[in-house]
């Protein structure tokens, strides 16, 4: 088997070099980790640092490979494959011109290359797919719920404990701790109607940790059975559809 070869969906793979590269992100993690050490010898330092630009080099190559191999070669770039390489290596380079150490964190998206190489992770990735429409509308009502109730509990306790409720930004982190059944105890109400109020919010919040759960689970059967399908049939499990 060549080492770099296309596959059924015009994409590049790299055959038992795909162990490589696991390898590689596996270590750049690793790395990413090692370097926030405080007590580092600048020897260290120095052997950390190189093998950032040696894996920086590694998934450079990879990246160009899949991108010049790629038929067509846009529709590697704008797959979520092709947007997770890219987002691998970018913050090294925007580094090079700009001292940016927030973008340091986008080195975590490496972590996401690995979902090329897991079936499971390819099937949440289509289930997300699948299901993407329900969960947009899930994630605009939880918005939603969310802005009504830090509404609710402003009006309820800002009178009785204004130094806790003092504007509506303290009502929007109340009703995001209770909405996802967290609960901090940093505020909470006092006063009667803002406890009856609390306890509606608390049990609509059960409804929204649970639904959007129940609506991946039967996106993840449904990939499973596609998944079934093509083997049957003799295709590629889910061809990038983005």
């Amino acid at each position: 088997m060549p080492l770099i070869s296309r596959d059924a969906d015009g994409q590049i793979t790299f055959g038992k070099g795909e162990l490589f590269i696991q390898a590689v992100i596996f270590l750049s993690l690793a790395d990413f980790a090692l370097d926030t050490l405080p007590s580092l010898t600048p020897e260290q330092r120095f052997w950390i640092e190189s093998f950032e630009l040696f894996s920086v080099g590694v998934f450079t190559l990879e990246y160009l490979a899949r991108f010049l191999g790629a038929r067509p070669m846009t529709k590697y770039v704008f797959s979520f494959y092709g947007v997770v390489d890219l987002l691998a290596i970018l913050p090294f380079y925007v580094g090079l011109a700009v001292d940016l150490r927030a973008l340091r964190l986008l080195r975590l998206l490496r972590i996401l290359k690995l979902t090329r190489y897991s079936r499971a992770m390819r099937r949440f990735h289509r289930a997300i797919i699948i299901s993407k429409e329900e969960l947009l509308l899930f994630a605009v009502t939880a918005l939603i719920l969310i802005y009504l109730a830090a509404v609710g509990i402003y009006y309820f306790e800002h009178e009785a404990q204004p130094e806790v409720f003092t504007s509506m930004f303290d009502g929007l982190w109340w009703a995001v701790a209770t909405l996802t059944t967290v609960g901090y105890g940093d505020s909470y109400p006092v006063t009667a109607g803002g406890r009856f109020f609390t306890f509606v919010v608390l049990v609509v919040g059960l409804g929204i940790v649970a639904l959007p759960s129940g609506i991946i689970a039967s996106a993840l059967a449904k990939a499973r059975q596609e998944e079934e399908e093509e083997r049957r049939s003799g295709g590629a499990p889910f061809a990038e559809d983005e």
